[in-house]
């Protein structure tokens, strides 16, 4: 009956828009799954630049200072949590790809039991040393109050960023990436009329931009939820497989928590670098503040393609189809560095126009540093495409604990740039950090990637897909 069951399963869910990486052209279904991934990145990112742009237009510079301060805080936390997410969507789709539905409805219900936990952990760490890790940055006594209103609110929120991006990996780890991104649009309209709502309308100050963000965020996480649980037949499980598992919620856990370490510990060096820049002039920080906004947008297509290459490789590693594993990422690698150039090139030719949006344009001397940071982020911003889809490819075939190393040595350099170079060049120092991260982590990923590559290489050619392919132990 369960096989019946499952084959049920496996046409309804075809119907419903997942799809099967496992043959068909790479360049092809990668460009296919990335594209939703793009749009569902850049409004994503639209949730902070509506934030900033009323902040900064509304409430004055200062206060988008205090926003921006928060920033690589911000990725810290909620860039762990969203690490550990698509980590523990990558077992799933190693599942999928085996056609193995039993297990995979297992694997799901033990990842929401494992991101529960997560959540209330998180955010009772995050709201109870929310003013101490603010004084440990240095954050500006000008700006600390409106930083600390901002990111305490936003840590409240941390459940409904965890529920969204667990539900939301799911769903791509079946092959569908649109849904994901119909729930993200209507979130992200409903954000922008909650901004003028609580930041014009009630007055609510710095604070309504937080509670207009995880109020949206809410709302995306409940429809997604409630759309997949009626929509996606094959993830229906029956009560032995809703049990919690030692095992399955072991190899989520060494999946994803390296995943989401990876993102804390490239956080860390960017909050060095963040710390580094507080030291500096009241210039500096705004600067920098609308330069990470500029960066984080145009970083998108980057982070969509690297979640397409770990799909792919995840769900080929599940059908064995090794040989395809290469061929995935070297597509994603060469879409990334055809935008990666023509970005760059706008970067370094109008990346403080890009920046009026966040910035009044009166604002001479500020958005003249931020044409700085842009120019030194364009000219290296090629290796970003080699870096995100070359060390998300090995955290999607399991080796998420292997990566972490990539983001230590962005730490290291970050730290070493912050420390040595910025108080000698200043804000020059600064611009310097990021491509020296960049190149420390990509010099780490590329051969580490193809040991792997080679290893997987010597199991079958073809392995059956009612197999489990395992290796865990290897990693």
């Amino acid at each position: 009956m369960r096989e019946i069951s499952d084959r049920q399963g496996e046409n309804k869910v075809t119907k419903s828009g997942t799809r099967d990486l496992t043959s068909g052209s790479p360049m092809k279904l990668i460009w296919q799954f990335a594209i939703p991934l793009i749009f569902g990145n850049l409004f994503q990112q639209l949730y902070n630049m509506v934030d900033t742009v009323i902040v900064g237009r509304a409430l004055g510079l200062s206060a988008l200072t205090a926003v921006g301060a928060t920033g690589p805080v911000n990725f810290l936390i909620i860039g762990f949590a969203l690490g550990t997410c698509n980590g523990l969507a990558i077992p799933v789709a190693r599942q999928f790809g085996a056609k193995r539905y039993d297990s995979m409805r297992a694997y799901v219900m033990n990842a929401a039991y494992l991101s529960a936990g997560l959540a209330v952990v998180l955010t009772l760490l995050t709201t109870i040393l929310c003013d101490n890790i603010l004084t440990w940055m240095k954050t500006p006594a000008e700006i600390f109050q409106g930083s600390y209103d901002y990111f305490f609110v936003i840590c409240l929120g941390i459940p409904f960023t965890i529920l969204y991006n667990v539900v939301s990996g799911v769903i791509r780890a079946l092959g569908d990436s649109k849904t994901p991104f119909y729930f993200l649009v209507l979130s992200t309209f409903l954000n922008i009329g909650l901004d003028f709502l609580f930041i014009l309308g009630f007055q609510m100050g710095i604070a309504g931009a937080a509670w207009a963000t995880i109020t949206a965020q809410a709302v995306a996480g409940i429809l997604c939820f409630l759309y997949m649980r009626r929509t996606y037949e094959v993830l229906r499980s029956n009560q032995e497989e809703r049990r919690v598992r030692g095992r399955y919620l072991g190899e989520l856990a060494w999946t994803a928590f390296p995943m989401g370490l990876q993102f804390s510990v490239t956080a860390i060096g960017s909050i060095m670098l963040q710390s580094a820049v507080n030291g500096l002039d009241v210039l500096y920080v705004s600067a920098f503040a609308a330069g990470a906004k500029v960066k984080q947008l145009a970083m998108c297509p980057f982070e969509a393609l690297a979640t397409a290459c770990a799909t792919f490789g995840s769900q080929n590693l599940g059908a064995g189809r090794i040989d395809r594993i290469r061929k995935g990422l070297g597509s994603g690698i060469l879409i990334g560095f055809i935008y990666a150039v023509l970005m760059g090139i706008l970067l370094v030719t109008a990346g403080s126009v890009i920046a009026w949006m966040f910035v009044e344009r009166s604002e001479v001397e500020v958005l003249a540093e931020v044409q700085h940071y842009m120019t030194w982020l364009g000219v290296f911003f090629w290796m970003l495409a080699i870096l995100n889809c070359t060390r998300m490819t090995i955290q999607g075939l399991g080796y998420s604990g292997i990566a972490v190393f990539a983001g230590i040595s962005e730490l290291i350099a970050r730290g070493l740039v912050s420390l040595l170079l910025v108080p000698r060049l200043g804000f020059t120092g600064v611009c310097i950090a990021d491509p020296a991260a960049w190149l420390a982590a990509t010099l780490i990923v590329v051969p580490v990637f193809a040991v792997i590559i080679r290893k997987l290489g010597n199991l079958p050619k073809t392995v059956s897909r009612n197999e489990d392919v395992r290796i865990s132990k290897n990693k």
